[in-house]
């Protein structure tokens, strides 16, 4: 019989609606981050550092990037006989088929995978988080408390609480109430969306909640094993954890990984961050190339000047072209001449010769100022920008534009233009 001692679920589903066009054709764990990663790497690589060799991966909303890019698994040395990384999306049953509605939901539709594998504990991850936690310390913390159920969590500043499921703890970490997203918070504990159950306890707090829609771990799972007089407590994580859910958090933690010490270090020796690599040559830069604090991935030419900036894989930024502050991600082509300020640009975009980039005063987004703010500009995958156009600041451009699509060659501050099958 195949025992496991702790297995990991990877919740890799969500769609990522804040993200805008870049999660148009990608599930949010999919899309790049940092040069040469993927955000579902981070999480899988913290299974593979802590020893947790078992780890399905729960798809549903555009997984065929995210499918290709796990594979079997081999990057994180998790292509084993017994154990190793399954991709599991919704499937078809002769009865009660359904697409996963929720968090635990999804959770529940695999107890036949998780049973397999005769666990003793079940660690829940979410795939769209940039964190380093070695959930071996968070399993002997369990075991140390007698814990049936642990919340990792951490400090936020308390004007921000209203946004997290929040844990009110005693002196001990136990959690005497857990209130999701409050209006009035009482304290500054946010769960970070990763829990360790005890298996019996999981397995029976789901059955017991299946019927209710949208089954979802802050809203009834937890509750529910607290309500039973579960012993939950609060693991407190005091490192690095972003949730890189908007446009801005996401164009944040990349600029922060090319701080001269970057709070996330991509660089230790310790902690290796793995990910599906391609066979791509070295970076080139030109005579007239000029690069400044930068991440640079492999295969990319640079015959402009760039700074701050991470730049992705096969990526060719033409000569006299100035790139700042920007996010440009694998296989994009930038012309010459032109002027990136402030950008991020998703894979596989063309931009023609002398175009310009974040120009002008900030103005609100008029289709979702809520998305595409703080003055970025976001241009959506495979898109084409022709030859001398100008772009404004909080815009959004997607699909394959021509000069017809900008009035006087400018698309002002704040438009949004989506040409094609998003439209």
């Amino acid at each position: 019989m195949i025992k496991k001692e702790m297995i990991a679920m990877l919740l890799a589903g969500g769609q990522g609606s804040r993200l805008g066009v870049l999660t148009a054709k990608v599930a949010k764990p999919a899309v790049a981050f940092g040069g040469k990663y993927r955000i579902i790497d981070f999480p899988l690589s913290n299974c593979i550092n802590s020893g947790v060799d078992t780890v399905g991966v729960l798809t549903q909303y555009q997984p065929l990037r995210l499918n290709t890019h796990i594979g079997i698994g081999i990057p994180w040395d998790l292509d084993r006989n017994i154990g190793g990384v399954t991709v599991l999306p919704p499937f078809e049953r002769s009865m009660d088929t359904e697409w996963y509605t929720g968090t635990a939901n999804a959770i529940y539709q695999n107890i036949d995978y998780m049973e397999s594998y005769h666990p003793e504990y079940v660690l829940i991850l979410s795939g769209d988080h940039i964190y380093k936690m070695d959930y071996e310390v968070m399993l002997d913390y369990h075991k140390e408390k007698g814990a049936e159920v642990t919340i990792a969590a951490m400090p936020v500043p308390i004007e921000e609480a209203k946004r997290f499921g929040i844990l009110i703890t005693d002196d001990n970490r136990k959690i005497n109430e857990f209130e999701e997203k409050p209006e009035k918070p009482r304290s500054n504990l946010a769960s970070m969306g990763i829990y360790i159950f005890s298996w019996k306890t999981l397995k029976e707090a789901l059955i017991a909640n299946a019927s209710q829609p949208s089954l979802d771990f802050g809203k009834h799972v937890i509750p529910y094993c607290h309500e039973k007089g579960a012993p939950c407590f609060a693991y407190e994580h005091n490192g690095y954890w972003k949730d890189v859910g908007t446009l801005n958090s996401y164009w944040e933690a990349n600029m922060e990984l090319i701080d001269i010490v970057p709070e996330f270090n991509l660089y230790e020796e310790y902690w290796k961050i793995y990910t599906k690599s391609d066979i791509l040559p070295p970076q080139y830069v030109s005579a007239e190339g000029e690069i400044e604090k930068c991440i640079i991935g492999e295969g990319t030419q640079i015959y402009g000047k760039v700074y701050n900036s991470v730049i992705g894989c096969g990526i060719t930024i033409g000569k006299d072209t100035v790139v700042r502050d920007s996010i440009i991600m694998n296989e994009t082509e930038i012309g010459e001449g032109c002027v990136i300020d402030k950008a991020i640009i998703a894979e596989n975009v063309v931009i023609g010769n002398n175009v310009k980039l974040g120009v002008g005063d900030e103005v609100d987004n008029e289709t979702d100022p809520h998305i595409y703010n703080h003055g970025i500009v976001t241009i959506g995958e495979r898109s084409v920008i022709p030859d001398n156009v100008s772009v404004g600041k909080n815009s959004v451009v997607s699909g394959v534009t021509s000069k017809e699509d900008y009035p006087d060659m400018h698309l002002a501050s704040g438009k949004t233009l989506k040409v094609g099958e998003e439209s």
